[in-house]
């Protein structure tokens, strides 16, 4: 099982597009506060659709509260444009941890200096970045992919 981590989302229906896909992918979903909606906001449920009630999620108060409950930070892949080595250059394993920044600034310095292994997803020069649910899409289908072919 994959670990999806957004780390303090602020639109509920890029949340509820990632939950869906969580369940639809078999991965768990993390959520660190704070949130830029309620948890019970009618537009995450739109986008969940009825799937929100099969998702695995956990929420924390912050990302210290979500850190200490990672078994092996070494296996925690953070996402950020900025970031030199891209994500299809990664071998990934089943409970991996995938990390995504809030959607106006992505991550935190604070929160890329406390791991090591920052990615990026390719892309043209043309945007600053993709939208997150397709962000989190175009990651869980590569790491899925190369678990299942072990």
């Amino acid at each position: 099982m994959l670990n999806i981590v957004l780390v303090e989302p602020e639109i509920p229906n890029n949340t509820g597009n990632i939950g869906r896909l969580c369940v639809g992918t078999e991965s768990k979903l993390h959520l660190i506060h704070p949130f830029g909606f309620v948890i019970n906001d009618k537009n995450l449920k739109r986008s969940g659709l009825d799937y929100w009630v099969h998702l695995d999620v956990t929420e924390y108060q912050n990302v210290a509260e979500w850190k200490s409950q990672i078994p092996d930070v070494s296996r925690v892949f953070l996402m950020s444009s900025h970031a030199e080595k891209s994500y299809l250059e990664i071998e990934f394993q089943d409970g991996d941890w995938l990390v995504f920044g809030k959607e106006s600034k992505g991550l935190s310095e604070e929160v890329l200096a406390q791991f090591e292994n920052h990615l990026k997803i390719p892309m043209s020069t043309n945007i600053r970045s993709f939208n997150i649910a397709n962000s989190v899409a175009f990651v869980i289908g590569e790491a899925k992919r190369q678990i299942t072919l072990k």
